[in-house]
This record gives C-alpha cells, sequence and structure tokens, in this order.
C-alpha cells in the first residue's frame, strides 16, 4: 500500500521541479535530478533524445532563456506512488519547446536518496498542442 505522507512528498518534488524548470532554477533542478538521471524523450516522428543529468539542465536553461519571460506550469497528475525508498508519477504538462507547443506525457521514476526525493529517470513522449490553450 502507497504511503499518503510519502505520496505527498512525491507530488510536492514534482511541483517543485516543475517550477523549478520553467524559471531555470538551477540549484534546484541540481537538488531533485539524481546524479545518474536519464531522460529518454521520443516524438511522434520517432525522433528520440537521451540526456545526463548535465545536458538536460542545460537544454532546460536554453529552452528557459528563449520563451522571453513565459513561464508554463500547467500539469494534470494522473498517478502519484510511493512506496519505501520508490516512486513513480504519469503526468501530462503543456510546454513550449524551443518555440513549439507541445504536450508532454512524463513517466517519472524518484528514489528517496540523501534525504530527499531525486528523479532517477523521465521517460517522455511530444506531440503537438493542437489547442494551445495552456492555462
Amino acid at each position: 500500500m502507497t504511503n499518503d505522507t510519502q505520496t505527498a512528498d512525491v507530488r510536492a518534488t514534482i511541483d517543485a521541479l516543475i517550477n523549478a524548470g520553467t524559471t531555470s532554477d538551477l540549484s534546484a533542478l541540481d537538488q531533485i535530478y539524481h546524479d545518474s538521471m536519464k531522460i529518454h524523450m521520443i516524438d511522434t516522428d520517432n525522433n528520440l533524445m537521451q540526456h545526463d543529468k548535465s545536458s538536460f539542465i542545460a537544454m532546460l536553461k536554453g529552452m528557459v532563456a528563449g520563451n522571453n519571460g513565459q513561464s508554463n506550469t500547467w500539469s494534470e497528475y494522473h498517478s502519484v506512488e510511493a512506496k519505501g525508498d520508490h516512486g513513480h508519477v504519469l503526468i501530462t504538462r503543456k510546454v513550449d519547446l524551443g518555440g513549439a507547443d507541445r504536450i508532454l506525457v512524463l513517466s517519472i521514476d524518484l528514489l528517496f536518496d540523501d534525504d530527499r526525493w531525486q528523479v532517477t529517470r523521465e521517460v517522455i513522449f511530444s506531440r503537438p498542442n493542437v489547442d494551445v490553450t495552456t492555462s
């Protein structure tokens, strides 16, 4: 059975991740992303991008710098689970990726390590947002 306190803590970690990612808070991203974190992003054309912690933070920093001060924290949580030192989140986000409105469906694995929840892996499916309403 999932512990309600752990589940709330996992969700709070992802909320903090969304805020840090949209504001390019590099210190917060460094704390939330585990040192061995891996990102796998695939789109509707089967383009696969893979990143480690440092390359993904650098990519996010570049995207935030190019969004003209606009940030979007829109999210829809589908599932938040935690058991022991492992957590999982399934979430949909609407974002601007390099000037293109996208919908991201993310499967995020977390590990409770060093007294905090940290993201160890994100598997992201990216598709065009045909409904550009983001709020």
